[in-house]
């Protein structure tokens, strides 16, 4: 319990640094868009595998947040938090993928450690897809995924678009979009 709260401590003095000199390039999709399709690669449990939203699709809602870098504070947090809820996303059939533009030769180890092999973490190299969700920020120079979660129908439409530099929010505001969801949308 202590190094969770050390550990949320450290990720909101890192935020903190980050969300001063960092900028988002663009306003995210917002509800009702239809969500650009993608495939990449990806890692699950350390192994390497792809993901693609089409097949994810098939099975129910997805949740999809994008996240600017594997192992920094915040990321890390938001990780184990999603970790944490995936069960629970699962049950309302709902599949979570987290994606990052930022170490991307690191995701198969941060699926393991930090995603506690429970998700599926994708590599985004230059931010293509980040781009197309319009979820992006510039930091020192680089590009970067912006922090913000997206719940996807399984139609391709955007049920929830949440940007924030906090993580604490993401998991809550994406259970309640899932939530609703399968309310009106019984399995």
């Amino acid at each position: 319990m202590r190094m969770k709260k050390n550990l949320k401590t450290l990720a909101a003095a890192t935020l903190l640094a980050l969300s001063l000199p960092a900028t988002s390039a663009f306003a995210a999709l917002q509800v009702g868009d239809k969500a650009p399709d993608f495939t990449l690669e990806a890692a699950l449990a350390g192994k390497a595998t792809s993901f693609s939203l089409q097949q994810a699709l098939q099975k129910g809602p997805v949740v999809l947040y994008f996240f600017p870098a594997a192992f920094s504070a915040g990321c890390t947090l938001e990780a184990h938090d999603f970790a944490e809820a995936t069960d629970a996303f699962n049950k309302q059939g709902a599949t979570v993928i987290g994606v990052t533009a930022g170490n991307t030769d690191q995701i198969a180890k941060f699926s393991q450690l930090e995603c506690r092999d429970k998700f599926t973490v994708a590599a985004d190299p230059g931010a293509r897809v980040a781009a197309e969700y319009k979820s992006t920020m510039d930091f020192k120079g680089k590009t970067l995924s912006d922090r913000t979660s997206y719940v996807i129908a399984p139609d391709g439409k955007i049920l929830l678009s949440y940007t924030d530099k906090n993580p604490d929010a993401h998991i809550q505001k994406a259970m309640d979009a899932v939530k609703k969801y399968r309310q009106a949308n019984p399995a």
